[in-house]
């Protein structure tokens, strides 16, 4: 089966996992409480009138198949409902939020790549060392450490401590304009020109960035090793090293594409996981995303927000699953026979 033929089926796929999806956030958002005030932006002081007509626009007084119809319908074209905390439709403040979170969950998956898949292999290749030793310690540590009680020490260190990098202060210096272009601060700040622009959207991403990264980069470490472990291990490896092969050549053309196989799901996952999840790290930092904006939803019981989150978050899981399989069928042709 050719590559896109197997990209085509897999995309087919997704359409009842989006739907059950949907049915799944329908029902909860109906079970987290009245439909209408999802609709409304003051519910305290809705007339009356004001609620037969959210009732007859939205069809919320018919039965709840015909409403779901008419929901997926609104989700389908843009419309799930109306944020009270944002003031703003649902949709537009996920638009709004979403480069935020995508900007710094991007970044710290190319930290946790970089640093993973290298300490993984080294680890691998040094197997028992100490080295070997210091690093598999380390991860499991980094896995066990909680998200938040990170980002508070590094805060300590390096802006309290140190000085050396700004506080929890968003995503940008409070002296600082930019024009905002594409909602990308690392990518409208060379627009704009300016280096020191720039520099100070470098400084406000590092911190928040490490934060998120460390806990994969510690499940990629250990993933890496593993595999790599058991590929170095194999007849094709062996057989290269009888031929004489440099060791560099073995490691990085033999065994660490055949290695990064099951890494790559670890790293599709986090990569879902860190756009969808990282509430805390945004909390901790202040950083205006989708995570802290899904968190104040939930404390203040905007529905329509909460749900437009979940949807979202549903989205991104299924769509970084879509490319983990397109990379591992690239990866390892037999995939595609499946």
């Amino acid at each position: 089966m050719q590559l896109w033929t197997y990209i085509f089926r897999r995309l087919l796929l997704l359409i009842p996992v989006l739907l059950g999806v949907s049915i799944l956030t329908f029902v909860i958002m109906r079970a987290a409480g009245d439909p209408v005030t999802a609709y409304l932006q003051n519910p305290e002081k809705a007339t009356e009138a004001q609620i037969r007509l959210i009732e007859q626009k939205y069809h919320l007084n018919e039965p709840e198949y015909i409403q779901y119809w008419y929901w997926l319908n609104g989700v389908l074209h843009g419309d799930m409902g109306y944020s009270r905390m944002a003031g703003l439709p649902v949709t537009q403040a996920i638009a709004l939020k979403f480069p935020a979170t995508f900007e710094l969950a991007l970044i710290s998956v190319f930290f946790a790549v970089v640093a993973g898949i290298g300490l993984g292999t080294r680890s691998a290749v040094k197997a028992n060392s100490a080295f070997d030793q210091t690093t598999r310690v380390t991860s499991l540590v980094a896995v066990s450490i909680p998200v938040f009680w990170l980002g508070l020490i590094l805060l300590m260190i390096f802006y309290r401590g140190l000085g050396w990098l700004p506080g929890p202060t968003g995503r940008l210096g409070t002296t600082q304009e930019l024009h905002v272009v594409t909602g990308f601060f690392l990518i409208d700040s060379i627009l704009s020109g300016k280096l020191s622009l720039f520099v100070d959207v470098v400084e406000h991403l590092a911190l928040p960035s490490i934060t998120l990264a460390f806990a994969s980069t510690a499940l990629i470490v250990r993933m890496m090793r593993s595999s790599m472990l058991e590929v170095l291990g194999a007849e094709y490896v062996r057989t290269a090293r009888a031929k004489g092969l440099p060791e560099k050549v073995v490691i990085n053309r033999h065994a660490r594409r055949n290695a990064l196989i099951p890494t790559v799901t670890v790293v599709g996952l986090s990569f879902g996981g860190l756009l969808g999840g990282a509430v805390l790290t945004e909390t901790v930092f202040n950083w205006p995303g989708l995570g802290q904006w899904s968190a104040q939803a939930a404390l203040n019981l905007d529905t329509a927000g909460i749900m437009g989150f979940t949807l979202l978050t549903a989205l991104i899981y299924v769509l970084s699953n879509l490319v983990v399989d397109i990379i591992y069928a690239y990866l390892d042709p037999r995939v595609r026979l499946g």
